[in-house]
């Protein structure tokens, strides 16, 4: 089989999760902070070149002087200013000085004379309209089929009362070399945010790395383990996040622990308990074979059919408790409701002929009282007759609950001498549901109580050795008891009609108070459903 079909789907590990929830945000705040740098460098860039592309307008215009003699104006130092213009980066430089005539109070009487130029090319783009004089104008153009930065500078000189001369300076130059240190400017920007990213990238990737450190030695250390080794994980430099999911698999490892524990004394238990009557029936099967006379054989042979009786009731019990302790058992997958004063009778008729056997006298109180005793003798299947509405209703398994009951009865008549009592009381009491169990035998004293729901646990009452069972009667009961979400408890019962009080047995459930539920829902014999 390939393996990768083994391994199962591929998972996101930690660090491209936490790659994937920062990458987005911090590129998100890298592309802002780099555009408003771009737009940053970009008006400080287009600042510094005009500054210098301003200059050589300036000296020309300041250059500009008027000759008396003719009333021309005339550029003095031309030659200097545009040698250092052409000092410039600028590949493509131009320089203009040119002169225009107007009225001298600034009036439309007559239209302007056209353009003399003095320095420089007569065609560069002119500035845009109503620029003041001995203010700068930058603006961008296009001369000859290239992109070009202008600086523009008007001058007005007055050469007479009605006429003056309107001076314009101007310089061009290329955007090229603008360009390309806004470009470079860009790049750079660029890649100190992609180096920022890769230094993030590997601190998270190292930090992850380092801060899983811990809980990859604990996986080497389960890897190393022993099969049974149920000895829980070392939390020592575990990171705080990750300690209560090390804590939850330590309890996890600790309840795994004592139920192996439990499983293992549950097994070496049973097999001591069956050993003894297979034993014992092994010895008596040797005699009835070693005996000649018929009538022996019949009385050892008797001895083994009483001893595998006893056998199969511990088998039946052992199973019981299996069942009972069985925690993946669903309750949703069971009936949920059960009338407890229908089962605790049909358990009384179970045991009527094992009580009279006895000569015990094995009574019965429903929860209504003891004049409702009619339905005693009515069977619920009786053809013609409607089931009748549950006194008790408790939301628990019915056929559970007759395990249980039938288990504290077995027990009372067990431990009951001949002709004792036993009472067996359904009641109501505030939101529970009661089923008591008292008997006239020895009891069990309040020091052994606790120990008494114990498995394989067994008390000293009763000196016939056929009364000793093998101790696990209390614990199913309280097993089913419990897994129904009640509770069993043990007390001194009252004395009755000059007999002394034995144990009294309390199963107490939760009361379902609720409409009478017939139909799909079961309240009575377990064998009848």
């Amino acid at each position: 089989m390939n393996r990768l079909a083994l391994a199962g789907p591929r998972r996101i590990g930690i660090r491209v999760l936490l790659l994937a929830m920062l990458l987005p945000g911090i590129f998100g705040l890298l592309a802002l902070d780099t555009w408003n740098d771009y737009q940053a460098i970009s008006r400080v860039v287009v600042d510094a070149y005009d500054q210098a592309l301003i200059e050589p307008v300036q000296a020309l215009n300041d250059s500009v002087e008027i000759d008396t003699r003719d009333m021309k104006p005339r550029v003095n130092a031309a030659f200097s200013v545009e040698a250092m213009f052409e000092s410039t980066r600028p590949r493509f430089k131009h320089l203009h000085v040119g002169f225009t005539r107007v009225a001298s109070n600034g009036a439309d009487t007559a239209p302007p004379s056209p353009e003399q130029t003095l320095v420089g090319v007569p065609d560069l783009p002119p500035p845009p309209p109503g620029a003041a004089d001995d203010v700068a104008v930058f603006y961008d153009g296009v001369y000859r089929g290239y992109p070009v930065r202008i600086a523009a500078l008007h001058r007005t000189v007055q050469i007479s009362a009605t006429e003056a001369l309107r001076v314009l300076s101007q310089a061009a130059e290329s955007t090229g070399v603008r360009q390309q240190a806004l470009a470079d400017s860009w790049h750079h920007a660029l890649w100190n945010d992609v180096r920022v990213v890769g230094v993030m990238v590997v601190l998270v990737w190292l930090g992850v790395a380092l801060a899983l450190r811990p809980l990859e030695r604990l996986r080497r250390s389960l890897a190393v383990r022993a099969p049974g080794d149920l000895a829980p994980l070392d939390t020592r430099g575990v990171p705080y996040e990750v300690a209560p999911l090390v804590d939850a698999v330590n309890h996890h490892i600790g309840n795994q622990s004592r139920l192996l524990a439990a499983q293992s004394r549950f097994l070496a238990d049973a097999s001591h308990q069956l050993r003894t009557p297979l034993a014992i029936m092994l010895t008596q099967a040797g005699y009835a074979l070693r005996e000649r006379e018929p009538g022996p054989m019949r009385e050892t042979l008797r001895a083994i059919v009483a001893q595998l009786v006893r056998t199969r009731r511990l088998s039946e019990q052992l199973l019981a408790l299996a069942h009972a302790r069985d925690a993946t058992q669903s309750a949703a997958a069971r009936p949920s409701k059960a009338d407890l004063n229908a089962v605790a009778r049909d358990v009384v008729l179970q045991y009527l002929p094992l009580a009279h056997e006895k000569n015990q006298d094995l009574g019965w109180v429903d929860a209504r009282g003891e004049a409702a005793t009619d339905e005693v003798d009515h069977e619920p299947g009786e053809a013609g007759a409607e089931p009748p509405a549950p006194v008790a209703p408790v939301a628990a398994n019915a056929a559970e609950l007759h395990e249980a009951l039938s288990n504290l009865v077995h027990n009372a008549i067990k431990y009951t001498p001949m002709g004792g009592r036993i009472t067996v009381s359904v009641r109501l009491v505030g939101d529970s549901a009661e089923v008591e169990v008292s008997d006239t035998g020895p009891g069990i004293p309040a020091a052994l109580r606790a120990a008494a729901f114990e498995r394989f646990h067994r008390t000293d009452a009763g000196d016939a050795a056929e009364n000793r069972g093998a101790g696990l009667g209390l614990a199913i009961a309280d097993a089913y008891a419990r897994r129904n979400g009640g509770v069993i408890e043990l007390g001194d019962a009252e004395p009755s009609d000059g007999l002394p009080g034995g144990l009294r047995a309390t199963l107490r459930l939760p009361f379902v108070r609720s409409n009478p539920i017939r139909d799909n829902t079961y309240f009575g014999d377990p064998d009848t459903h």
